[in-house]
């Protein structure tokens, strides 16, 4: 009786969800819901046509005339060559972004005050907010047509997602370490780069290696509208109705990100263990 007594009181001690969540939570559901069903309905999808007969087998006639792939050699040569003309965007762009969004990531943090933490935070919001082909649109104006103009699309973009990421983990960062070296007579830089910097350097890392992985996917689309690379090819070929080929460029594509989710996926875990 003691032990259960004791346990019915430790359980009458714990600290209970106030109502006040517990409605904001089931608010919060159910506006989703709305929305979701709103969505379906604003959108008046036509299941009907979607799902018919004639529907699937145009689908079927369209994926057929994807096969089989070129596999001529001169082509795979072609394939080769713009594959790493995809992968070499993507890298220089991340490469390009990590180095500005650290530095952009310093006075986002607070470390300069409270007006650049939010100025610099606002520019950072308007590079991401506006999407990769949009950056390629207007790269293409300036610098014309080439995998220059996708490499600073990507590095753009990138910026600033990695800018208010490594912002957000320099913040959260625990502050002893940075103390403990400034009281013992360390300047701020010092201290900085002793304690805070080698703290977040796994996750930013990690961070970095992950948009690699998306610029990889963006590289390819970015070729679409002329940025060069596999996404240049694939537009060429579809653009001609030259289906075979353009397989051939798919499959490449898959195959470069399979690698690179890959290579990037173990990296991160070396880096976070």
């Amino acid at each position: 009786m003691k032990r259960a007594d004791a346990i019915r009181h430790l359980y009458d001690d714990m600290p209970q969800a106030p109502a006040a969540i517990q409605f904001k939570t089931i608010l919060v559901l159910l506006s989703l819901i709305v929305l979701v069903v709103a969505s379906f309905l604003s959108l008046n999808i036509d299941w009907k046509s979607l799902l018919s007969e004639d529907a699937m087998r145009s689908s079927k006639e369209f994926l057929l005339g994807f096969t089989p792939p070129d596999l001529h050699l001169t082509f795979l040569n072609k394939v080769f060559f713009a594959a790493l003309e995809t992968l070499a965007m993507s890298a220089l762009g991340t490469a390009i972004a990590a180095a500005f969004g650290l530095c952009f990531a310093l006075p986002a943090s607070g470390r300069f005050g409270a007006v650049a933490k939010y100025l610099v935070r606002l520019f950072l919001n308007i590079f991401r907010a506006i999407p990769e082909l949009v950056w390629a649109s207007i790269m293409l104006i300036a610098a014309g047509l080439g995998p220059f103009a996708g490499t600073i699309a990507l590095a753009a973009h990138t910026t600033g997602v990695l800018g208010r990421l490594f912002a957000e983990t320099l913040e959260n960062l625990p502050k002893d370490y940075e103390y403990a070296l400034r009281i013992n007579g360390s300047s701020a830089t010092t201290a900085f780069f002793y304690a805070n910097l080698v703290q977040a350097l796994p996750l930013m890392l990690s961070y970095t290696l992950y948009r690699w992985e998306n610029n990889i996917r963006a590289a390819a689309i970015l070729g679409v509208v002329g940025a060069g690379g596999l996404g240049q090819m694939l537009k060429y070929h579809l653009s001609l109705f030259q289906m075979q080929t353009a397989a051939t460029v798919i499959i490449a594509m898959l195959i470069l990100v399979a690698i690179v989710d890959a290579l990037s996926f173990w990296m991160r875990q070396r880096l976070t263990s």
